[in-house]
């Protein structure tokens, strides 16, 4: 975990509980909490993140929305394929 953040917070008695009996029952060590917590963490803003964006566009129809997806990838593809050709290619020694 790069340069970790400390952080304090509150939990129910029970919440504290169930996650360490959790945690001891999957082997995980102590030092492992924070670990899942950050897993925890980053899987509720991803689930927030796609919700957020379903709300925004459910007005938009199935074919449309593809197209918008499938002209970002190929813009993604695109800019990637222009990177990779703009670095230096390397000769193999022999």
């Amino acid at each position: 975990m790069p340069e970790a953040i400390r952080w304090t917070i509150k939990v129910s008695r029970d919440t504290d509980l169930s996650l360490r009996s959790f945690l001891g029952a999957q082997g995980m060590k102590k030092g492992d909490l924070s670990k899942f917590v950050e897993e925890a963490v980053r899987w509720r803003v991803l689930e927030r993140t796609v919700q957020r964006f379903k709300d925004r566009n459910q007005d938009v129809g199935s074919g449309r929305m593809e197209a918008i997806i499938n002209e970002a990838v190929r813009a993604v593809r695109a800019e990637m394929q222009a990177e990779l050709q703009a670095k230096p290619k390397r000769t193999r020694r022999g």
